[in-house]
């Protein structure tokens, strides 16, 4: 086999606090974070958003050291990966693609074109599958694939998650572990999964199978971990005026207090790196909830980053993709829709199923809703500083 690419594929941030402005423009301006009746409101309403919360989110950024380790982490999973796929014999190079910060996937494209590659293997560094994560890259690398002829003649093949894979959880099990072990009386600690949210439209109208597989990737973590603790999920970061999966994070640690637990190891189970959403809300917006509510003993378990165990099932994967039949981006995302309308060719208006949805939810109570808010500065901008 001549030499193999990876694509991981990520999120981004603001690697200074002068990137944030124009890190929150890229990330509202995808229709997948904010959905609009008109598409040519997308740009300007994305630039409203951004300038208003600038400051805040830099204020955010500032406190875990002035901007985002993201990019330094995953640059630093990528050289772990490469080495390890060379051990065992493959000659293989990475790429990393971000969807809303350099390095933009649209860069690693660019090399990926240069490159003399026999094959390419697309891994998002998500390990649960949803449409505005995995879902929004997916989209944006078909249309940048029917535009590229040279990228046509590449075999690729794409990995769309990944959450059963045994390194994966038996990393998030010695990292759980090595937090249960600090602790006086270890089996008496609450584990609290934390995962980020999504609307709860997306799954019950948009057939986005990311609560199904943040579930039962809990529970595979737990049977794999093999300790006798009470654990919980709940979900992070909504934003806006629609209902999100539930329960909520704040809420659900308030109501842990009021149980009189004392001892919560919380776990980021849809996070592979330290990020803002590690760092600053677990880290201290949760942790000060968890102090008011009477849980004194607030311990977070670290994000993967490059652990051994985790790098090897990155590895496996790579391997088991390549010796799989091949998975187009196509498949990738349309095997996990139910209903079209994740996302929309187009907007529809008449007696449709999207139709219904869209014209009725968003494009009336949740348009004008969205307008509202960003004239007061609450509710769906309230965590967007987070971001």
């Amino acid at each position: 086999m001549g030499r193999v690419g990876v694509l991981l594929l990520n999120l981004g941030g603001p690697d200074k606090l002068e990137d944030v402005g124009p890190f929150l423009f890229n990330l509202f301006s995808d229709p997948e974070i904010i959905r609009l009746p008109f598409r040519w409101l997308q740009k300007p309403l994305a630039w409203f958003i951004a300038t208003r919360r600038t400051h805040k989110s830099q204020e955010n950024y500032r406190k875990i050291g002035g901007g985002s380790p993201l990019r330094t982490i995953t640059e630093a999973q990528g050289e772990a990966l490469q080495s390890q796929l060379n051990a065992l014999g493959m000659d293989s190079k990475i790429y990393i693609g971000m969807r809303y910060w350099h390095p933009f996937t649209e860069e690693a494209i660019a090399r990926i074109t240069q490159d003399e590659l026999e094959r390419l293997v697309i891994l998002p560094l998500y390990p649960q599958f949803s449409i505005s994560t995995s879902g929004s890259s997916f989209r944006l690398l078909e249309k940048i694939w029917q535009q590229n002829s040279k990228l046509q003649q590449l075999e690729y093949t794409v990995i769309p998650s990944w959450y059963k894979e045994q390194g994966y959880l038996q990393a998030m099990a010695e990292l759980i572990a090595q937090e249960l072990d600090q602790l006086p009386n270890p089996d008496e600690a609450h584990i609290f999964f934390s995962a980020h949210g999504v609307p709860k439209s997306y799954v019950q109208e948009g057939g986005d199978p990311y609560q199904q597989e943040i579930e039962e990737c809990t529970e595979l973590i737990m049977r794999t971990l093999n300790r006798p603790n009470s654990h919980s999920l709940a979900y992070q970061s909504r934003v806006g005026p629609v209902e999100w999966l539930q329960p909520y994070t704040e809420d659900a640690i308030q109501e842990l207090g009021a149980q009189g637990v004392k001892n919560l190891v919380v776990v980021p189970i849809s996070f592979v790196s330290e990020h803002i959403e590690t760092l600053e809300e677990i880290d201290i917006e949760y942790r000060e909830i968890a102090e008011e509510s009477g849980i004194h003993n607030f311990r977070r378990v670290p994000a993967l980053n490059t652990h051994p165990a985790f790098i090897q099932g990155l590895a496996d994967l790579v391997i088991d993709a390549l010796e799989s039949p091949s998975l187009e981006l196509s498949q990738a995302f349309q095997m996990k829709k139910k209903v079209k309308i994740y996302p929309p060719e187009r907007w529809e208006w008449g007696i449709t199923t999207s139709a219904e949805v869209w014209n009725g939810r968003i494009a009336m109570l949740g348009f004008i809703a969205l307008l509202i808010e960003m004239l007061t500065g609450h509710g769906l901008l309230h965590m967007v500083g987070i971001m």
